[in-house]
């Protein structure tokens, strides 16, 4: 369910990662709550793509800026081409990431550096280059780090990407405390399994597979990406305006299950 209408207006959001999957979805929610929106990544060419659709069907501003976080420079002029052209930064939303399927044993280097790159080193370059310049401007704001259930749990099979969610948590709590005098919220948003193309068919390959973890979930299917958006929306508005330094998992439960629901479900009754 979407915010009232209006509830991000004068706001300027900045989503990394914003060209595809979850990123495109917040973009568009907050361009319809009111916010202009830049949207960065490396894609250039779909990012413009992305940007021409959002601003069609929404009405609204949406800027492309091109943008390798992994890089401090391409993130600093990431965040002055925002202020260029909106002015300021209000809300920065850290949903740039990378992970793939492997066993720990077998990743190299350049594929451990790739993943924690993106995740944990772009998350900090790009609050901080935002945090900054909310600061400049007096007037605070709103960060939120995606992460995933397993950054506090651990996974088999994702342990760069596990290992650098749990560095962005530690970041979350960290730069909430720092950052609270400057009014800025830091919060993260941890999802569990999402019906994104990429998690359905490209990370799991699809077919029998998804069946199976679809079963170990309680609410019975993967989160949509709508439902990661309303979450978000809500924590950079100013109705979660005293919650700093939290993680809202949206996972249908799926983090408590531990696989001993279907084992519940055949146990013997004992009603008096």
């Amino acid at each position: 369910m979407m915010l009232p209408e209006g509830t991000l207006a004068g706001r300027v959001a900045v989503v990394t990662g914003g060209g595809t999957g979850m990123g495109k979805v917040m973009a568009e929610r907050f361009v319809r709550l009111g916010a202009r929106v830049v949207i960065a990544s490396r894609n250039e060419e779909n990012l413009e793509q992305v940007a021409k659709e959002i601003s069609e069907q929404t009405g609204g501003e949406v800027l492309p800026v091109g943008t390798d976080v992994r890089d401090p420079e391409q993130v600093h002029a990431m965040i002055s081409r925002t202020k260029e052209a909106f002015g300021g930064v209000d809300i920065l939303i850290n949903n740039a990431a990378g992970n793939f399927l492997t066993r720990a044993i077998d990743l190299s280097p350049n594929a451990w550096n790739a993943v924690v790159g993106i995740v944990l080193n772009g998350t900090w370059f790009c609050s901080q280059a935002a945090a900054r310049e909310m600061i400049s401007q007096g007037r605070g704001g709103a960060i939120v780090n995606m992460i995933a259930t397993y950054a506090a749990s651990g996974a088999p099979g994702v342990v760069h990407s596990g290992a650098a969610k749990a560095g962005v948590l530690n970041l979350t709590q960290t730069l909430a405390v720092e950052w609270a005098p400057h009014d800025i919220r830091v919060n993260a948003i941890a999802p569990g399994l999402v019906a994104t193309e990429k998690t359905t068919e490209q990370l799991f390959g699809g077919g029998e597979y998804i069946d199976e973890m679809t079963q170990e979930i309680p609410a019975g299917r993967f989160a949509e990406v709508e439902e990661i958006a309303d979450v978000s929306s809500f924590l950079v508005s100013d109705y979660a305006d005293y919650v700093t330094g939290a993680t809202l998992t949206i996972d249908g439960g799926g983090s408590l299950n531990k696989g001993f629901q279907r084992f519940t479900e055949d146990l013997p009754s004992h009603q008096a």
